[in-house]
């Protein structure tokens, strides 16, 4: 089921309980069946004992709840009330999972109010005795989230047996499912652990999870996922976990993933659901221009065959007709354009079967499949704050489509672009972006070669600013991301004005 954004997707029916979700007692998901003997030199026994009973997501247990009345697990993870078009882990700098860090996550980068403002007052005596403000205490983590947790630090060092036993569960117990997932399984399997590791981080985080899980269950639409698939992956999931975590594996950890799992699952049906009632599964798209920029980069223009809507900043998945059911993720090159055509710009990479394939084999004519849209490295129109945008390789991609949004929105805010490069050869898009720079006063683009400057890019910024009133964008390879996120920091921007995606993502779509 899970990717490091997805692994299996597609058209999802609605839930049949209109979102109610909770209780593990019912119908039961799990039959006791001999399991496959593990690969390697693992020859342990598999565990025998028949798993706590899970009830079918989508079909609440007798006698629980009534309609429309919310259960335990629904009060512990609530999809947020809809808020009209939503801006949400290979785009042409690799996979994104756009995760924008969230406001109020960490403590105040500016502390208390500080004594001695505002107008004088009469001195009313001696003042009480106050004892001195410590910093609140993080939030205690729930008993689910301390037992998820040790499950994953558990299986951690041997996260490659436990994904490859789970899907061999799965293909063995339900062969059905195989043809929703690519021939070669390699870049799957480690997103499956990349996906429960997200969620075991984030698993008291409402807002942060249920928005992840909504695009999780979003994307996997264009897979063929149906409701009635999620008990199966469930049951596999957690078959595998107690096996490879059986030194603490007991009923409380059992029932904490059964919980756990089926809410997730609920949240990623219910958001599938809904999608399908506003937008297809997928889009195909004709490719109407292929420009090889250097031996190793193209920028490739493609026409759907039905509008798609879509924000500057954000990416999408793509499949090419030459790797059926591998989707890599890809960056929009631009702002939504009158003419509907979409630009990507791709990379390929060494072994990277879709990113080779687009760069060295598409031309015009073809067609490729979209999925839909996500991302959250999207402008906020609403305030008049600067843009610090720090793009580097193909990342340059969603920059120049972020510099195109705010100049179609007719602002005139301050536009600073760092365009990091290794070479000179290496900045394919200078050109672009520096007649962009001649069009508006308020944009400065300054390209940075690692090679001349003998500094990396998120090092320059130090040098110029001060950045205070800018949000902060970042685009580009894992590490780039992450050294130019620790720098932003240094200089005194807040995490919730640093926007970027996922590096976890970035890291998983290695195409």
């Amino acid at each position: 089921m899970f990717e490091a954004r997805h692994t299996m997707d597609a058209p999802t029916t609605t839930s049949a309980d209109n979102g109610t979700s909770g209780g593990n007692g019912g119908g039961g998901w799990f039959t006791p069946r001999r399991e496959p003997a593990p690969s390697g030199g693992d020859q342990g026994a598999a565990d025998g004992r028949r798993l706590a009973a899970m009830r079918p997501v989508g079909r609440p247990p007798t006698g629980q709840g009534t309609p429309g009345q919310a259960t335990p697990e629904q009060e512990r993870i609530s999809p947020p009330e809809p808020e009209g078009q939503r801006p949400e882990p290979e785009p042409a700098h690799h996979g994104h999972e756009a995760v924008r860090p969230q406001p109020g996550s960490a403590q105040s980068e500016y502390g208390s109010p500080q004594p001695g403002h505002g107008s004088p007052q009469p001195n009313p005596g001696p003042e009480p005795r106050v004892p001195a403000q410590r910093p609140a205490p993080a939030p205690e983590a729930s008993p689910d989230a301390v037992l998820i947790r040790r499950t994953m630090a558990e299986v951690g060092p041997v996260a490659d047996k436990v994904t490859s036993y789970f899907y061999a569960l799965l293909f063995v117990r339900h062969p059905e499912l195989r043809s929703l997932f690519p021939a070669a399984m390699d870049t799957q399997r480690d997103r499956l652990l990349k996906a429960l590791l997200t969620a075991a981080e984030h698993i008291d985080n409402t807002e942060v999870l249920v928005a992840y899980l909504q695009n999780l269950g979003r994307g996997h639409r264009k897979y063929g996922t149906q409701p009635a698939h999620y008990p199966a992956v469930g049951e596999c999931l957690i078959g595998s976990l107690s096996r490879f975590a059986s030194a603490i594996w007991d009923a409380e950890m059992e029932a904490a993933w059964v919980r756990a799992y089926t809410t997730i699952s609920q949240v990623m049906i219910d958001a599938a659901a809904a999608d399908e009632l506003r937008a297809p599964a997928w889009w195909y798209a004709e490719v109407v221009s292929h420009d090889l920029r250097t031996p190793d980069v193209a920028v490739i223009t493609v026409r759907p065959d039905q509008p798609y809507p879509f924000l500057a900043g954000q990416y999408t998945s793509l499949e090419t007709p030459w790797w059926p059911r591998i989707w890599r993720h890809y960056s929009f090159a631009s702002a939504p354009r009158s003419d509907g055509l979409l630009s990507f710009h791709v990379k390929a990479v060494p072994a990277g079967w879709v990113s080779n394939a687009l760069v060295h084999r598409a031309r015009p004519g073809d067609i490729i499949r979209l999925g839909p849209p996500g991302g959250s490295m999207t402008v906020d129109h609403t305030t008049d704050s600067g843009l610090l945008c720090l793009g580097g390789g193909t990342g340059i991609a969603p920059i120049k489509a972020l510099v195109e949004d705010v100049a179609e929105h007719g602002e005139r805010r301050p536009v600073e672009v760092f365009y990091g490069a290794r070479t000179d050869h290496d900045l394919y898009d200078i050109d672009t972006m520096l007649r962009l720079q001649q069009s508006h006063p308020w944009l400065a683009v300054r390209p940075v070669v690692d090679q001349q400057a003998h500094l990396q890019l998120p090092d320059v910024i130090r040098e110029y600013g001060p950045w205070n009133e800018y949000d902060a964008y970042l685009s580009g390879p894992p590490g780039m991301i992450r050294s130019g996120v620790d720098a932003l920091r240094d200089i005194g921007i807040p995490s919730d004005r640093i926007r970027h995606d996922s590096v976890e993502e970035l890291v998983a779509a290695g195409d």
